[in-house]
């Protein structure tokens, strides 16, 4: 590990780059859309320096103020929060460019002096939760992401956005209160909250599985796992398109990353063990059931949603594979993670551009869709075919090496999860492209072309999620800087 070097002048620019960019954009609104994407686009830059600097040197670690750990706060970039941070940074972007069009041609300017502050107030929230290297900071990061989230979410206006929104502040309080005590049951166990010094006093024992469970159920909430996930679809549906690709691509994910770090660093191997097939079998039932209600969802913003919600399940049945096989199937959840955030965050922008254009998201009346917006329903395909794990996506790379994974550890439960997840998220996929696809001369088509800007960073994320297919290469060897988990890939095993 390098305590600083090259990166002295980062660390800050992570934080202060999009938190000074949103106070700019509230005091200056004729110019917070300028302010938002220029702040994008530099924090893309610095998030790019940063991970050139892990990948040359390894883990980063900084002590705020120069005082270190445990009086002191530290933050720290290894590889797994290094793929996070470029993940970010990029469906940000997008999105951003988006919201850039989608605002001004929805004619909406209350809602667009409102969204840059908070938007960009979520990018700082996110960039510091996953540098932070201690549990307390990384429960103020959450609680920081939620208040912009759910602010964002009501920004969609209305009842039906608005009921959504305070039940995701009614989840979100839960969540961050068994968070909470979790926390606190850690540092009377240990006097410590950070994830840099383990102590010997966690060991396996009532009093630690209880901090366990109830950081996980409070994660739980947050992420959206069955049977946890009832605010999710309400909350993703209804909320402005550029929101709802960032709460599905990146919000949701944010409490996955967490979880990793508390079971894979702080829990002992024995807790892991015992507990290891729980959220397996949560994410089991998860895949089905979101994809079944994504299925017979009526409006594309809701089936896009209800896929979130079995997309999810995919990665929390890594879990039980992970503790099995280690970083082979360490890698595929990660990527897994990155392909999900492109292709759910190009699926909603697409569904943006449909409903602004055509001014409904009905699927059985998406007739002409594809006649019209050609450009927006091949991004929606190219991010189906990352969805539903077929080649030569990064959703299939990440989806074969969990597979590869069950099969090794004779873990048949999840082989068939994950066949029979891919079918399911085909059928819903192919659905709404058989529906665009019509051609008739029925007044239930789309009546406009839409603007470049809200064409192109969708098609930009879908594409990105196929080219992940083949330079995922690159993003796995980053993968194991720094790693939780050990272990060869299965290629290097004897079988």
């Amino acid at each position: 590990m390098t305590p600083l070097s090259a990166m002295e002048d980062l660390w800050p620019a992570l934080l202060a780059l999009p938190l000074g960019a949103a106070y700019l954009a509230y005091l200056i609104p004729s110019w917070a859309k300028r302010i938002g994407l220029l702040s994008c686009v530099l924090n893309a830059v610095v998030t790019l320096s940063l991970a050139s600097t892990i990948h040359t040197d390894g883990v980063q670690l900084h002590a705020v103020g120069g005082w270190a750990a445990p009086l002191g706060i530290m933050l720290r970039v290894d590889g797994l929060a290094a793929v996070m941070l470029l993940t970010t940074a990029l469906v940000t972007l997008a999105a951003g460019v988006y919201a850039g069009s989608y605002f001004s041609l929805g004619g909406n300017q209350n809602q667009e002096r409102g969204f840059w502050p908070l938007w960009l107030f979520l990018l700082a929230a996110l960039n510091l939760l996953f540098v932070a290297a201690d549990l307390f900071n990384l429960y103020v990061t959450l609680e920081l992401m939620g208040i912009a989230a759910v602010a964002l979410v009501a920004m969609g206006g209305g009842r039906t956005a608005l009921t959504a929104a305070l039940r995701y502040l009614l989840v979100g309080l839960i969540g961050s209160l068994c968070y909470l005590l979790g926390v606190g049951l850690i540092y009377a166990m240990s006097g410590s909250v950070d994830l840099l010094q383990p102590t010997d006093a966690l060991l396996p024992g009532p009093a630690f599985g209880m901090a366990l469970a109830l950081m996980s159920a409070g994660l739980l909430f947050k992420a959206g796992l069955f049977p946890f996930h009832f605010w999710l679809p309400p909350a993703h549906a209804n909320a402005p398109a550029p929101v709802s690709a960032m709460l599905s691509a990146l919000v949701v994910e944010a409490a996955f990353y967490i979880l990793l770090r508390l079971w894979f660093e702080l829990a002992p191997a024995g807790t892991l063990y015992t507990a290891q097939y729980l959220p397996g079998v949560l994410g089991a039932v998860a895949v089905f059931w979101g994809g079944w209600n994504a299925l017979r969802a009526t409006r594309l913003k809701m089936m896009i949603a209800y896929s979130t919600v079995s997309q999810l399940g995919y990665l929390f049945l890594a879990i039980p594979l992970m503790v099995k096989v280690g970083l082979a199937a360490w890698g595929g959840a990660v990527l897994l993670v990155l392909a999900h955030a492109l292709a759910k965050g190009a699926m909603f922008l697409v569904a943006g551009t449909v409903l602004l254009v055509a001014g409904h998201d009905r699927i059985a009346d998406l007739a002409g869709t594809a006649k019209r917006l050609p450009l927006t329903m091949l991004s929606f395909a190219l991010a189906g075919v990352s969805l539903i794990g077929l080649p030569p996506s990064g959703g299939f790379l990440a989806k074969w090496l969990l597979f590869n994974a069950a099969i090794y550890t004779e873990q048949w439960w999840a082989v068939l999860v994950l066949l029979l997840g891919s079918l399911l998220a085909a059928a819903y996929i192919f659905k709404v492209i058989a529906c665009a696809f019509v051609q008739h001369d029925s007044t239930k088509r789309i009546g406009a072309d839409a603007a470049a800007g809200l064409e192109w960073p969708a098609f930009a994320l879908a594409l990105l999620a196929i080219l992940l297919g083949f330079f995922a290469s690159a993003f796995s060897e980053l993968l194991t800087i720094g790693s939780p988990v050990v272990g060869p890939l299965l290629n290097e095993r004897s079988p």
